[in-house]
């Protein structure tokens, strides 16, 4: 380059210089300014840890959940313990029976495992709030969410095997009510029944539960993302799927509908699950329902795919799983439920 040549390229980066007047990058320059003018803040408060808990002692590692386990009562407690102490205000219990039947009976039993689990996190930590998930599938022998179209319940004009609706409401009434006396500070029914929170608000209502709030699974899809979820919770369908009350992947105006019915019928918070993929749901329904409070599942197949990656050293797990989880909140969860709380609890303290 001439001399010529390089004052001409430093006269005319001087003149592109002086006509730049807006400069975003002048709120970036240290990490204290860019934690100044962060929009989005993910705390512990925000997260929701899920527990696998089941009869007997001690702990299996779910083997497609690295850091996961399916939890005896007692290793629930300490692992709870763990969360709180971390700063994370709630769990969320899921249920592995001793025992299934085409009805799920343990579900609504007084010694079912979820009701002992209750029974004992509220006696050892009264401060945490224990959110029970309210469905039949991990319960039944067929581990579909419902009663199913056979045998004395058969309806003409339906599929064999169906998922009945309104037969399924009775027994979510009764799990949730079962739940209510055990401890429960929430409900969560996740089986997608139209008229659940209805069936469910009723059964609470009339036993003196009126305070008791409800966090509805307003909008879950028939996601391919379950997997590690099932092995964990051992409620794999035995046949067929649940695209006939989950929703389609491909519909986001349909969580409209889903949302509004719920909020009619008497739901206090909303959910959509999975997370990740639904940005635009949780987005669309933050700027639709504002009101509510908005939880967001960061399911075990999302939990699974960061895992996996890790563990062949292409991504660094901490940055990867604090971008997702504040990318959610972004999209405008208020909550999340997140198999990584705990990871994510100490790395924010960090």
């Amino acid at each position: 380059m001439t001399l010529n040549t390089l004052e001409n390229y430093q006269s005319q980066n001087e003149a592109r210089k002086s006509k730049i007047t807006n400069r975003p990058r002048r709120l970036r320059t240290t990490p204290a300014l860019r934690a100044m003018v962060r929009e989005t803040e993910l705390n512990a408060r925000d997260l929701i840890y899920p527990l696998f808990v089941r009869h007997g002692t001690g702990r299996n590692e779910i083997h497609s959940m690295p850091g996961i386990y399916q939890l005896s009562v007692d290793e629930a407690v300490r692992e709870a313990e763990s969360a709180i102490s971390l700063g994370i205000p709630s769990v969320i219990l899921f249920g592995i029976p001793a025992q299934k039947d085409p009805i799920g009976l343990e579900n609504f039993s007084d010694s079912g495992i979820v009701q002992q689990a209750v029974r004992r996190l509220k006696r050892e930590i009264p401060e945490m709030v224990l959110i029970t998930d309210v469905c039949l599938c991990e319960y039944t022998d067929h581990g579909h969410c419902g009663v199913l179209n056979t045998g004395e319940h058969y309806q003409r004009g339906l599929p064999e095997g169906y998922v009945l609706n309104d037969s399924t409401l009775d027994i979510l009434g009764r799990v949730a009510l079962s739940h209510a006396e055990a401890g429960a500070d929430m409900i969560a029914p996740s089986g997608m029944m139209d008229g659940m929170v209805a069936a469910i608000r009723s059964a609470l209502d009339t036993n003196a539960y009126e305070n008791l709030p409800i966090l509805s699974y307003s909008v879950k899809y028939a996601s391919a993302l379950y997997g590690p979820f099932r092995e964990a919770a051992q409620g794999a369908p035995k046949f067929g799927d649940r695209k006939s009350h989950q929703m389609d992947p491909a519909n986001a105006r349909e969580a409209l509908r889903e949302v509004a019915m719920d909020i009619e019928e008497g739901t206090d918070m909303i959910m959509v699950k999975p997370a990740v993929h639904y940005l635009d749901v949780i987005h669309c329904l933050r700027e639709s329902f504002p009101e509510l409070p908005l939880v967001a599942y960061n399911v075990s197949g999302e939990y699974a795919m960061i895992k996996a990656a890790v563990a062949n050293g292409w991504l660094d797990e901490r940055a990867v799983t604090l971008e997702t989880l504040t990318g959610i909140k972004r999209a405008g969860a208020d909550l999340i439920i997140t198999y990584h709380a705990k990871e994510a609890a100490n790395w924010l303290i960090e």
